[in-house]
Parts: C-alpha cells; sequence; structure tokens
C-alpha cells in the first residue's frame, strides 16, 4: 500500500472515531434560546417555536448519521513531499516517511503553538522539504497566523521555528525565502519577503498596492520556478512575478494593469503561459510568451474554447495542460492539450453526474499525472487521475462503497428569462418530473462576483434527497458559471437581471410540474441575499419560506459608507453611490432592505453573526426591523385569519462570515435550518417521500437535458 493509502486510512479511522466517541446528544436542543445567541421572532407562535425545538434534536441526530455514513469519503488532506507523505488531520499536521514499512504517524505541527483557537487552512512545504509552513486561522475571525517548523531535524516536542500574524497567502521561493502578504481588515495590500539565514529571520517588504480597490495575493507556478504577486480588482489585474532561481532580486512586471484586462500567469520550460480574457467575447484563452519578453505585446494565442464553452480553470503538467471546461448545460470537460503541440486538443467527457471538480496535484513536480475528485450537492467524492500520455488518460480510483447510491436524477434544463436568455438549472430529484407536483423543492442561488454555485458534495443535502425533496440550483446572471461576459450582465447597472433570472427559473420549474409555492423554499448566503431578498420583494408569493445565513441586504447604506472595509474594494460589483447618480438610483430599485412593502412575505430564518466584518450587523438588523413591520402591519389588516408568516432573526457570536469552525455548532446549525424547513412547509419530520413501484435498483442515476418555455406565465 501506498503511504498515501496509508494516510487515506489513518484518516478514516480517526474521522470515524472523533465522530462516535466525542460526539455527545445531551439534554433537548432548544437552539433557539441557547446563551450566546438572540433570537428575534415576529408572528411566531409558542405552537411554532415548540415544534421548531422539538425536531432540532432528531435532525442532529439524522445529520450525524449522515455525517457519519459519509465519514470516509475522499479528500485532500492528504499531500506528498520528497521523502514523506503527510495528512493534516484535526489540530494536526502528521507524516510518515516513505519506504520503511509499518510505522507510527509523527506529528509535525500543532494548532495551539499559533497561540489561538483556530484551524489549519494553508500548507506549503519548502522546495526540499526542509520546513514547513501553515497557516491557522483564528475560529472567531478572519485572520490567520502563519506557523513555520523545522523539519529537517524534528524534535519531539517540536517547537515553531516562527509565527508571523496576519498572513493570508504565502509561497516558498526556495527552502530558505517564504513570500507572504498580510491582511489588515479584509484588505491585502503588502507583499513580504521572508529571508532564514544563520543569523535568524528578516522580514522585508517588497510589493505595496496603492490603489484601495486592489486586492494582492502570492502563487506560485506548478513547476516553482516563479512566484507570481497577483494584483487584482473586480475589473482588471496584474502580475508581479519573482524567479526562484533569484528570489532576493525585485519583482518583474508582466503587464502593467488596463481596464478590462484580467491574466493570470503560468510557467513551464522558460515559457509563461498567460490566461487572459482575450478571446472571442472577452472570455478566457490561453496565450503564451518567453519567460524573457512577458509584456502583452509578446503575447501568443495558443488555445481558446470553442462557441458556448468556457474555461473554468487551468492545471499545467510537465508537458500537457488541462482545462476544467463547462458547457452551456452545465456538463463538465477536461481539454488536454501538449505544450509543444497545442493544436492537438483532447476532449474527455467527465460522468454526466458531476457537477463540482476539485484538483490537487499528487507526485513530484515533474510528472505528467495529477489528481482531482468530482462530486454533487447529492454525490459524495470520488478521485479520478488524469495522466495524458497513458492509452487511458482518464482513471477511477477504486472506492465503490459510495457509489451505490440510491436511485436519483440529475435534470439540467433552462429557463427563458424576462428579456429571452436562456438560465440554466439544475435539479436533483429522486422521482420522475411528472411526479414532482406534491414534492417539497428547496431553491439555491448566489449570483455574484463571477463566482459559481457552490455544487459541491453536501450530507444534508443527500438527507433532504432521501425525504424526496427537489433541490434547484439556479445558475443566474452575475455568476460564473457561463462566463466573464454572464458575470458582466448580472453587475453593476445589470444587477436586476439576477433577480428576474431567479424568478423565471422558479416559475418554469412551477409550470413543468415541479412543485408549487406553498411548498416551495429559498437559500441563499452573503451576496446572494441580494437577489433572495429582491424577489422576495417583489414576488413573494413564489415561495414559503426562505433560508438566509450571514446575509448582505442593505446594499444601499453599506456602498455608501466608504469606511468599511470592503465598500471601495466592491464597487466593481455593485457601483458607486456616493459619486454616481445612476448607480445610487440603480441600487436604490432592488437593494431589500430599502424595497420592503406591507404584503405577505413567506417566513424567514435569518442567521447572521456578531462580529461579521464582510456584512454589517447593522444592515441585517436594520432590514429585520422593516420586515417586522411591514409583516406587523400586513397582519393586522387581514379580516379573516390566514398565513401569518414567522420571521427569526438567529444572532450568533463570532466574527466567520463564513459560519462556525467547530463541527457540533455547524451541526447544529444545520439541524435548526432543517427543522425550520420542515415547519414552515408543513411537512411531516421523516419527509413526504413517495414509494417507488417495483424493485429499487441498487446502482442507478438518471442524467436529463431540457429546455422547458413556460405557455403561460404563472406570476406578471
Amino acid at each position: 500500500m501506498s503511504p498515501l493509502a496509508v494516510l487515506r486510512s489513518v484518516s478514516r479511522s480517526l474521522n470515524a472515531g472523533r465522530l462516535s466517541s466525542q460526539r455527545r446528544w445531551t439534554g433537548p436542543a432548544a437552539r433557539l434560546h441557547t446563551a450566546g445567541c438572540v433570537t428575534t421572532s415576529v408572528h411566531c407562535s409558542e405552537a411554532e417555536l415548540g415544534k421548531l425545538r422539538g425536531l432540532e434534536r432528531p435532525f442532529e441526530r439524522r445529520l450525524c448519521s449522515v455525517y457519519q455514513r459519509f465519514t470516509d469519503v475522499p479528500d485532500h488532506a492528504a499531500f506528498q513531499g520528497s521523502r514523506h507523505a503527510y495528512i493534516v488531520e484535526g489540530c494536526g499536521i502528521f507524516r510518515v516517511a516513505y519506504g520503511e514499512g509499518e510505522q507510527d504517524l509523527v506529528q509535525v505541527l500543532h494548532t495551539d503553538w499559533a497561540a489561538v483557537d483556530g484551524t489549519i487552512q494553508k500548507v506549503r512545504l519548502s522546495p526540499t522539504e526542509s520546513v514547513l509552513a501553515a497557516t491557522v486561522k483564528n475560529n472567531h475571525c478572519e485572520e490567520a497566523r502563519c506557523v513555520l517548523v523545522q523539519l529537517e531535524q524534528l524534535t519531539i516536542p517540536q517547537k515553531p521555528l516562527l509565527i508571523l500574524d496576519k498572513v493570508f497567502s504565502f509561497e516558498w521561493a526556495t527552502d530558505d525565502v517564504l513570500f507572504y502578504t498580510t491582511q489588515e481588515g479584509l484588505q491585502c495590500r503588502h507583499v513580504f519577503r521572508l529571508h532564514l539565514t544563520d543569523a535568524g529571520a528578516q522580514s522585508m517588504l517588497v510589493y505595496k498596492e496603492k490603489d484601495p480597490e486592489f486586492f494582492v495575493e502570492v502563487s506560485r507556478s506548478k513547476d516553482h520556478r516563479i512566484v507570481t504577486v497577483n494584483c487584482s480588482s473586480k475589473s482588471s489585474s496584474e502580475v508581479w512575478m519573482i524567479d526562484s532561481r533569484s528570489p532576493l532580486s525585485h519583482p518583474t512586471l508582466v503587464q502593467p494593469r488596463q481596464p478590462g484586462l484580467l491574466y493570470h500567469v503560468e510557467h513551464s520550460d522558460s515559457q509563461l503561459y498567460i490566461l487572459a480574457n482575450t478571446g472571442p467575447g472577452h472570455e478566457y484563452q490561453l496565450l503564451r510568451t518567453p519567460f524573457t519578453s512577458p509584456a502583452m505585446q509578446h503575447w501568443e494565442p495558443t488555445f481558446s474554447p470553442g462557441p458556448g464553452a468556457v474555461i473554468k480553470d487551468m492545471e499545467m503538467l510537465q508537458d500537457h495542460c488541462v482545462f476544467t471546461m463547462r458547457e452551456p448545460l452545465g456538463r463538465l470537460q477536461l481539454h488536454t492539450i501538449p505544450l509543444k503541440a497545442p493544436n492537438h486538443v483532447t476532449i474527455l467527457q467527465l460522468p454526466s453526474w458531476a457537477c463540482a471538480i476539485e484538483t490537487q496535484r499528487f507526485g513530484m513536480v515533474d510528472s505528467d499525472t495529477f489528481s482531482f475528485l468530482l462530486s454533487s450537492p447529492v454525490h459524495p467524492p470520488v478521485r479520478y487521475h488524469l495522466s495524458p500520455t497513458r492509452k487511458q488518460p482518464l482513471s477511477q480510483e477504486d472506492d465503490l462503497q459510495h457509489t451505490l447510491l440510491p436511485e436519483y436524477h440529475t435534470t439540467r434544463l433552462q429557463a427563458p428569462s424576462q428579456d429571452g436568455t436562456m438560465v440554466p438549472l439544475t435539479l436533483f430529484h429522486m422521482q420522475p418530473l411528472p411526479d414532482m407536483r406534491e414534492a417539497p423543492m428547496l431553491v439555491h442561488v448566489y449570483g455574484a462576483y463571477g463566482l459559481d454555485l457552490n455544487m459541491g458534495f453536501c450530507p444534508e443535502k443527500r438527507l433532504l434527497l432521501d425525504d424526496n425533496w427537489v433541490l434547484a440550483y439556479c445558475h443566474v446572471r452575475g455568476g460564473g458559471e457561463c462566463g466573464l461576459a454572464w458575470h458582466s450582465a448580472g453587475r453593476l447597472q445589470f444587477k436586476k437581471k439576477g433577480v428576474e433570472d431567479l424568478s423565471a427559473c422558479i416559475q418554469t420549474l412551477f409550470q413543468s410540474g415541479v412543485s408549487r409555492p406553498t411548498l416551495t423554499a429559498l437559500t441563499a448566503r452573503s451576496a446572494g441575499a441580494v437577489l433572495a431578498g429582491a424577489l422576495c420583494n417583489k414576488h413573494p408569493q413564489l415561495l414559503r419560506a426562505v433560508l438566509l445565513q450571514a446575509p448582505f441586504l442593505d446594499v444601499l447604506g453599506t456602498m455608501q459608507d466608504p469606511s468599511l472595509p470592503l465598500t471601495i474594494e466592491e464597487r466593481g460589483e455593485w457601483g458607486d453611490p456616493l459619486t454616481d447618480s445612476q448607480h445610487r438610483d440603480n441600487i436604490a430599485s432592488y437593494c431589500p432592505c430599502h424595497n420592503i412593502t406591507t404584503q405577505l412575505y413567506p417566513s424567514m430564518l435569518i442567521t447572521a453573526y456578531s462580529g461579521d466584518s464582510r456584512v454589517p450587523l447593522s444592515g441585517v438588523k436594520n432590514y429585520v426591523e422593516r420586515l417586522s413591520k411591514a409583516v406587523q402591519t400586513y397582519s393586522s389588516s387581514l379580516c379573516t385569519k390566514g398565513h401569518i408568516p414567522t420571521i427569526l432573526l438567529d444572532l450568533q457570536p463570532g466574527g466567520d462570515h463564513f459560519g462556525p469552525e467547530d463541527f457540533d455548532q455547524s451541526l447544529s446549525e444545520s439541524a435548526q435550518q432543517l427543522a425550520f424547513l420542515y415547519t414552515m412547509l408543513e411537512l411531516d419530520y421523516k419527509g413526504a417521500r413517495q414509494k417507488t413501484t417495483g424493485r429499487r435498483k441498487k446502482k442507478k442515476k438518471t442524467i436529463e437535458t431540457l429546455s422547458l418555455t413556460p405557455v403561460d406565465p404563472l406570476f406578471s
């Protein structure tokens, strides 16, 4: 068995042990009124509160069971050095030497050494594996400390070589030179060079960004030849590079920033390979130029995707370049090109169920093989290996335990938006579409910053699917699923297009026989709450319940306050209402907080974090206050008894915008959300799953691709 296989086996045993021995289910879960959190309820009856509290504990148990079921799915916790295999496990990093038979794992780092209550975030080995650097992120905020440990003369107990504060990104150029960026108030503008010498460690500032709209981070080429300083705004980028053979030299500028130009730099065999938005439609294409002539006038086109396909990622191997491509309906492909013959493109179709890909290189830097994980929200990760030089380049790692899943369908369809644009959707469901009228549905949306909707595996989604829910993912404009133009079509003055797309997706599903408004809920987090909140103001009748996490709801108030850490940096996404009246009027026309009216809203559970530095808590409270007043006014005007929405604000302690790092806290939060959904949609706790006729097959995944055009709109 290979060292990595040994480590994965150990990791699975440790995970299983942690789940079974350390988790304690003591007392009833009354998370709506636990110490340390504040919950505001509006028109929430005692009966509903009691039902919510009563359902949380059973859902915690079910979630625990689901997580135990998938505890040994493959991940990227294991990685290789030149002489050892490593694994990130819990609060530590462990290693085992190659070729020494059965041996104990040796711990090389523990989060306690960073002197914070934290979680290991990123790990980097120096080129010859003499020093390890890892960031430990504070569990209560977004700051991280970088811990350096000596590996050549490992002593027990180990002590850190050095600790660096507020580190965001970091890369080794050589065994004694580390480049890193620091984060101050969510902004990264400084790059430092750490030089480890016999006389001690010396840190020097090598780059300072002056434009507040730009964010700076460092990365390293896959062949380790260059370290790049990447300066990016919402609409342009600039890259500086440092030759690892002369790491103390001043960075070299690749191409000066210019409006509208986005590019990223890789290196192989004395050539720079540049991924830039200079292709047709200003989408990404691959170009190359000699290492000694980096400027844009020397860039030569090497590869451009075909019509409708967009580049989502690029992986440099020894002699090949591999692109992750997304087709118009969302299917994933791999395109492989030989670096010496880039016109010979090999297209590899990935499994139809795959919606997310996560890559990691295994082996040494001269390897022409890389490993990646494929998953979907309801399908656990499966590891694949790509070796372009082999007769059968794509291979799956033999682990069929989690591929024998109950029957389910993956359906890809398109919905025509208000202006005729076809918007992709992805559905996961147990029954065929014609049988889905009475199925509950959870709709997902994001649509901001050019980011794809998260389609990675989530055990909570698997639980809902097993309870016969339909899971709908709306890839609206403003996101990145269909390329850079898709993002541009849903930002700034076009932000309302994302709201129109979301409305069209939900209405198209209803018209095609999937669920109905009283059985439909919407979930969104962070900037996705802008579209969700705007939809609730415009078409509240489409939904019965809404889940919002760390929601961005007061766009106008936030973008008018330049003292907030992200206001200036995010003007490229939302606009500048302080200096541009058109921007202000546009934001005011869709901002969830400023368009609340007296009407019947869906029930809402809003989870916020008291120390969240990305989304001002004042905006969340302002939204809840205005919404509560509107709901109260509407309820008091009713002449007859009808449905009264429940509005809950769950204010949690902590400053992490992305939710609790602690697994038990995260599990409890998920259980609360599930209890809310089942209560508001008036579902039986065990779900409303319909029994299938005939004998269930052990392994079957059906993929459907449809384009649905509504004949008679349900709502104007």
